[in-house]
């Protein structure tokens, strides 16, 4: 059986927008929000997960989750701004066109449980809207370490 030849992708960035990306402020203000997200997505899951175990925290647990929601927020708008350097649009640039897409189910779902924690919805809906955002979140957050490794095998000599 013959050998399937190697499939062919796209560029992530041309050499024009690889320079724009390495230039600008807005490259490593995203590489400081993205771990910091995910730590504070760490923090947060463990004590929504403790109380949801024991009924305990769940002024820790609110107050964690709006500060992965803030962080969120943060990311959205300097990656926004990123993109726009970077690409010339703000949002959908094709190299990162369903990362987009996905990241706006996630600041849904996350603002969801804002409007939950707003309307006093109750501790089970706002915990269960954390819970989907979160495993949201999960899925982007891989959207986006995958393109950052097919980037750096990209720009590998």
């Amino acid at each position: 059986m013959p050998a399937k030849p190697a499939r062919a992708t796209a560029a992530i960035y041309s050499a024009e927008q690889r320079a724009r990306r390495d230039a600008t402020i807005w490259t490593p203000v995203q590489g400081v929000l993205a771990p910091l997200q995910f730590l504070a997505f760490l923090v947060s899951l463990m004590l929504v997960c403790r109380y949801l175990a024991t009924g305990a925290g769940y002024g820790a647990a609110t107050v964690s989750i709006l500060v992965k929601t803030g962080l969120l927020y943060a990311i959205m708008l300097t990656g926004a701004i990123w993109e726009k350097r970077v690409f010339g649009q703000y949002l959908f640039a094709p190299a990162f066109f369903w990362e987009d897409v996905f990241s706006f189910a996630v600041i849904a779902l996350h603002t969801a449980y804002v409007v939950a924690l707003l309307q006093a919805a109750g501790p089970g809906t706002e915990m269960g809207l954390a819970l989907a955002a979160y495993a949201a979140y999960l899925v982007n957050a891989g959207q986006f370490l995958r393109k950052l490794r097919l980037a750096r095998r990209e720009a590998a000599p």
